[in-house]
């Protein structure tokens, strides 16, 4: 094969990301072909394989589903030079980026996919049209493990598909259909790096796979290994100081140093140079310890082989090994607002400030002096002071998680003919899944409370454990590596899944057509299988509330799991061919019957019932109309069933209580007063510290399965007066009801402040909120401070609608081959209310908003579109992305907008209210050197765009991080890729 046939062939599926949603090949064949909806276009061979469409079970060449259905074919992850899944789908039209490699404080060391914005848990991820083990107990699939190498096409089907795949599919499924029949040898090794010379990835896969006994057979093995380097935001300038949303001000967290105590319900500090306590002064900049891009390693094995034992039958298996490694990098650990009794005579303790914290405690100028000189408990004079403390420990070094992840999975199964319309396929498949937290440089606060207690500098009162006295009143440095050494102690937490499942199917055709049709009616009958366990166990340092400063709350132990029987069916029934104004009229329909069993005792089991219809017509050559319409369920996971109630952290900027306005409002002040605060904090509460309130939540045993109806209808248009082109637009509506969900903290305060009277104070909405019993706020000590109520119930609903557009054309201009790909979505809706049952709920649209109530942005408007240019041995390729602007959610408020102050942008204008529209150009190179070698090299980002900075306080921490949104928006800027291909 000459090097450019090779070159042709690399490149025939470089524009079909979402050429499934034609049904038909993007460009023109050298002959007419029949391709599936999920097919890319390669040619079908003249036997016409039998292919299974993604949203069905029927297998037949000329059967086409009425659903859409977008792809990314292999070609384009290697133009793209795609690292891992998570990246290949986060740009796609129609995804709402999660978490991934981008995220930092929130990433759990997995990666999800998020389709439509209903939820990384309302989706499916499967391996050949097979569900894998889960990786925690949310039951989400981490796409860290998926082998890209060895992937032909990723397919994402949209909408309900809980009929073909069973529960979880509300918004779709995401199938990755691995290279079948591989023969030879591929190796690949790929470099990137950015402009600014950090953030190195490099990655190396080795593909090796050979046909047996003349072709009845053949075996398959993949082998990588990936390794990313961080990217610290303390190495971009617009990152590198935390900035307010609120102010435009340079800011940071309360938890600082020198430390923050509470004087009289006042924020105060420590003043070195007097050692007094006077207002706040000093904040601490967190930003510089995060990342853009987290540490990750990855080593990964997957195995495959089918044998033919005869004309009928085919035995297959499947087996996938995959460890990686996350590593998560935040700001120094710390005491987080907590209640510290710290004796009058501890020798860190400044004069001035002991006598001002004698004096708020009722101990006289005399008490306080004899104090100050008792030594021991024993003495009668011996006094301690309650310090409420908010202080940071940079001393002992960043909170770092250390997340491995190890997953085995394996399929066996065998198939063949009964005759020749009706095949068998048997299988079983079982995998486990174990993540493993480790974390550093944790303050344990029982250490610190031994720590505090002491008179001398050099023994504490209780000796145990090495106990070594702490300063926690001096500035940076003033904490000693002794010190520090007691105050820390690793700890961990392990999470480990099971997926046992088995599966019969029978399918084929009936043998018989409509009396208006050539084609067989296609059917599909099964039964299936699926036993879920999963478990959280942890250490006792991280399931103690509060013990691990700067956790985020406790890790509890959680365990459980639910098994599930099923049926179904499915037809594809073609009514009409070749007739006037009906080249081809195809009816499909399809139900599954589920019984679900929880392992709970009293809880009581659950059935469901799942089911589709859709058609497709096609009037005239070039011209087809599909719609669906689709029931589907989501069974509560073992995450929402299981957990037990703790004490978290939410993302919450201000609230009504904070501030001066309680003084001049009776009613708000009773509210306040009736949620904990103290009387003298009223008028001066502050907002959470770090913008970070606390909430309360955890499962809930009795929750039901959620429901949704969706419907998606369109057109293909393929004009055989324009040949190669290929257009496609499909209106789809999802609506789930029942749906199972938390309140936002936003809706959690409307229950209780939406409607102020003078009963309000009274109110369960009201009281149900508890505040710092010390400062008023909604954070604290999870011990002491509850924050905002958020029960997991079924009593949510969600919504979205919008419209897809597709389009592929390739023509031959003589000096070269074009190809041209568009494909883009228009979001009309993405709403969420967290209690139907509630007046005060809001029913909050997030399309093209952010705030802390819109996690991750959802842009009305967004697209991809790549123009590849073919020459002999060479191509050049554009992908321009581009993201619709983007506002502050209007319901909330608004956030700053003037010049900036402090920090590294100093004097630089900026609106937090407002993100323009985001245009990114990605260039590729590819070079065919020879045949069996060739070479990639891609410069994203091309122009080097920075991302927007709307500060660090406006949104979720976990996509609301160094300033910007950088899920989204590129924070690491120009990039380059390197790639060497070689293949024999």
């Amino acid at each position: 094969m000459s090097a450019k046939n090779t070159k042709t062939i690399l490149l025939r599926s470089t524009i079909l990301v979402g050429a499934a949603a034609f049904a038909l090949p993007a460009f023109a064949q050298t002959a007419p072909t029949k391709v599936a909806a999920a097919v890319d276009a390669t040619p079908v061979a003249d036997s016409e394989p039998v292919i299974t469409v993604t949203g069905s079970l029927i297998k037949n060449p000329n059967l086409v589903s009425s659903s859409p259905v977008a792809v990314i074919g292999s070609d384009e992850i290697a133009l793209r030079q795609s690292n891992v899944a998570e990246e290949v789908l986060r740009t796609l039209p129609g995804v709402v980026p999660n978490i991934g490699a981008a995220v930092n404080n929130g990433n759990g060391g997995a990666s999800y996919v998020d389709l439509r914005g209903l939820g990384s848990n309302r989706n499916i991820v499967l391996i050949d049209g097979n569900r894998i083990t889960p990786s925690n107990t949310v039951g989400r699939v981490d796409l860290n493990n998926i082998p890209l190498a060895l992937v032909e096409r990723t397919e994402a089907l949209t909408g309900g598909a809980s009929t073909t795949y069973g529960a979880d599919a509300i918004s779709g499924v995401v199938n990755f259909v691995t290279k079948k029949n591989f023969s030879g040898v591929n190796l690949s090794a790929g470099y990137q790096i950015d402009g600014k010379g950090d953030g190195a990835y490099y990655h190396t896969d080795l593909t090796i796979g050979a046909n047996l006994a003349d072709g009845r057979g053949n075996v398959v093995l993949s082998i990588g290994y990936q390794h990313a380097d961080p990217v610290s935001q303390g190495d971009r300038q617009f990152s590198n100081t935390q900035y307010s949303s609120t102010t435009g001000k340079s800011a940071g967290s309360d938890v600082t140093v020198p430390a923050e105590i509470i004087l009289n319900g006042q924020q105060t500090q420590i003043d070195p140079t007097t050692g007094l306590l006077v207002p706040v002064y000093q904040q601490f900049n967190f930003n510089p310890y995060n990342v853009f891009q987290t540490p990750f390693k990855r080593a990964n094995i997957y195995a495959a082989g089918n044998y033919e034992l005869s004309d009928n039958i085919e035995v297959y298996a499947r087996g996938l090994f995959s460890k990686n490694t996350v590593d998560t990098v935040i700001a120094p650990s710390g005491i987080f607002d907590e209640d510290l009794f710290v004796p009058v005579s501890n020798p860190f303790l400044p004069l001035g400030a002991r006598n001002q914290l004698c004096a708020d405690q009722g101990i006289t100028p005399t008490q306080c002096t004899l104090a100050a000189a008792a030594l021991t408990p024993t003495d009668p004079n011996y006094k301690t002071l309650d310090v409420e403390t908010l202080r940071r420990t940079p001393d002992v070094g960043p909170r770092v998680s250390d997340y491995v992840t190890t997953v085995f999975d394996y399929r066996f199964g065998a198939k063949g003919k009964i005759n020749e319309h009706i095949n068998w396929d048997v299988n079983g498949s079982y995998g486990e899944s174990e993540n493993l937290q480790t974390i550093q440089n944790y303050v344990l606060l029982s250490r610190v409370k031994q720590a505090v207690a002491a008179t001398n500098t050099t023994t504490c009162i209780d000796t145990s454990k090495g106990c070594v006295p702490l300063n926690i009143f001096g500035g940076a440095g003033s904490i000693t590596p002794a010190q520090a050494a007691f105050l820390t102690a690793n700890s961990s937490t392990r999470n480990r899944t099971s997926l046992a499942q088995a599966r019969g199917v029978l399918n084929g055709d009936l043998g018989f057509a409509s009396p208006f049709a050539t084609d067989a009616i296609g059917f599909a009958v099964g039964t299936e299988y699926r036993k879920y366990t999963a478990t959280q166990n942890a250490d006792l340092l991280a399931k103690t509330a509060g013990e691990l400063g700067g956790a985020g709350g406790a890790a509890p132990d959680i365990k459980g799991g639910y098994e599930v029987t099923e049926g179904f069916g499915e037809l594809i029934a073609p009514v009409i061919q070749d007739k006037p104004f009906f080249n081809k009229l195809e009816l499909e329909a399809g139900i599954r019957y589920s019984h679900y069993k929880v392992d709970a005792a009293g809880s009581p089991s659950y059935n469901t019932t799942t089911y589709k219809g859709g058609g497709t017509w096609e009037p005239a050559d070039g011209f087809r109309i599909r719609g669906i319409y689709q029931h589907a369920v989501r069974a509560p996971n073992i995450n929402e069933l299981f957990t037990p109630v703790t004490v978290g952290l939410t993302n919450l900027t201000t609230e009504p209580c904070v501030g001066a306005a309680p003084l001049t409002d009776a009613n708000l002040k009773a509210i306040c007063l009736a949620q904990g605060a103290p009387a003298a904090s009223i008028g001066t509460i502050a907002k959470p510290n770090s913008g970070q309130a606390n909430e309360t939540s955890g499962g809930n045993i009795n929750l039901k399965p959620e429901t949704s109806n969706s419907f998606t209808v369109g057109g293909v248009f393929q004009p055989t007066f324009v040949r190669s082109l290929s257009l496609s637009v499909d209106y789809y509506n999802i609506k789930v009801a029942n749906a199972i969900t938390l309140p936002t903290p936003g809706d959690a305060l409307d229950s209780c402040f939406g409607s102020i009277t003078a009963a309000s104070a009274a109110s369960a909405a009201c009281t149900g909120i508890r505040r710092n019993p010390g400062t008023g706020q909604l954070s604290g000590s999870p011990s002491t401070t509850f924050g905002l109520p958020l029960a997991l119930s079924n009593n949510g609903a969600l919504s979205t609608d919008g419209i897809d557009i597709s389009a592929n054309y390739s023509r031959d201009i003589g000096f070269a081959k074009l190809n041209l790909f568009f494909q883009g979505n228009y979001t009309m809706s993405s709403k969420f209310r967290a209690n139907v049952l509630s007046s005060k709920s809001i029913n909050r649209d997030c399309t093209g908003y952010y705030s802390t109530n819109c996690p991750s942005i959802q842009p009305q408007v967004s697209w991809t579109q790549r123009t590849t240019l073919s020459f002999d041995v060479f191509d050049v390729s554009v992908l321009w992305r581009h993201i619709s602007p983007t506002k502050f959610e209007p319901i909330t408020g608004t956030r700053f907008s003037g010049t900036l102050v402090g920090g590294d942008l100093n004097g630089q204008s900026a609106n937090f209210n407002k993100i323009p529209s985001y245009n990114y150009f990605d260039l590729t190179g590819r070079a065919a050197i020879t045949k069996s070698l060739d070479l990639t090299l891609t410069v994203s980002n091309l122009f080097d765009r920075n991302p927007p900075v709307v500060g660090n306080t406006i949104g979720a921490t976990a996509y609301n991080s160094g300033n910007t949104y950088p899920s989204t928006y590129d924070a690491l800027g120009r990039r380059f890729a390197f790639t060497v291909n070689f293949k024999y």
